[in-house]
């Protein structure tokens, strides 16, 4: 019953946050492998897709703190494998936060830097 209560409580607050964020034009990402070290830097808009070995990273939007697009960034991004028929990870990827909704990979990182806005 307190989760409902709470749930209710931040339902305002939360609609109110996303009307402070604005939609970036693209995202930034990076991506390490894990066991040589090498990093991949990935520029992404909308729709686009970005390979870090065997996987593929794909942005569906990004979004930033209205009149702030230096700071924190939230990329919503799919990472399919090619071994895998279903994704490995969807979801949003917070830069401030990475490790708060990570992709769970053995051998391979990725986050979100920042998004684009040109």
């Amino acid at each position: 019953m307190r989760w409902a209560a709470l749930m209710l409580a931040l339902v305002p607050m939360m609609a109110s946050a996303q009307d402070e964020a604005a939609v970036g034009t693209g995202a930034v990402l990076r991506g390490l492998e894990k066991v040589s070290g090498d990093l991949v830097e990935m520029n992404l808009r909308p729709g686009e897709e970005a390979s870090i070995g065997p996987l593929t990273v794909t942005l569906r939007e990004c979004r930033y703190p209205l009149g702030d697009p230096a700071a924190d960034a939230f990329a919503f991004v799919t990472i399919r494998d090619e071994s895998e028929a279903q994704p490995i990870f969807s979801g949003w990827m917070i830069a401030s936060s990475p490790a708060l909704n990570a992709l769970d990979h053995p051998r391979f990182d990725v986050w979100a830097l920042r998004c684009s806005t040109e």
